[in-house]
């Protein structure tokens, strides 16, 4: 049944951290000619702002393996993530969307070696993964500590 289904699969994606700011667009209501009080803008970074790169897996069971990605993340880096880390963290099921590096014949290959079944994700679909709401949380976590550094933000 689809409630068992659920239960056996692995959901996966990357996000970025920023340094400054949540990536996401904020509303502000505030009165007229108020637009550039500081209580109605956000700071910006012209120099070393900087953010980090993170992949990470869930299941029903719970959160599994969080790791860093060091540099652009290609199809052959994707993979060398996988192979360091999805191994300890799969059940039955993994899922991913259709992002190109997760698509990549050399992906393909390594899933099929590692006898996972990653079910077929509708194309041109919304990110429908769940761990986008995880991804969410954590920045918001992430934002409220005030990180002053890169350090302090890994």
């Amino acid at each position: 049944d689809s409630q068992t289904m659920r239960n056996k699969i692995l959901w996966s994606d990357e996000t970025k951290i920023e340094h400054i700011g949540l990536n996401a667009k904020r509303h502000v209501w505030k009165k007229p000619g108020t637009a550039h009080h500081p209580a109605n803008t956000i700071p910006t970074v012209k120099h070393g702002g900087g953010s980090i790169m993170l992949w990470g897996c869930f299941s029903a069971a719970g959160t599994r393996r969080l790791v860093r990605i060091e540099g652009k993340i290609n199809a052959a880096m994707y993979r060398d993530i996988l192979d360091e880390n999805l191994l300890q963290s799969a059940l039955d099921l993994f899922q991913q969307d259709n992002d190109p590096k997760h698509i990549a014949k050399i992906t393909k290959e390594w899933l099929q070696d590692n006898s996972l079944n990653v079910p077929e994700w509708p194309s041109q679909s919304p990110d429908l993964n769940p761990i986008e709401h995880l991804c969410r949380d954590l920045k918001m976590a992430v934002h409220r500590c005030s990180p002053f550094n890169l350090m302090e933000l890994e």
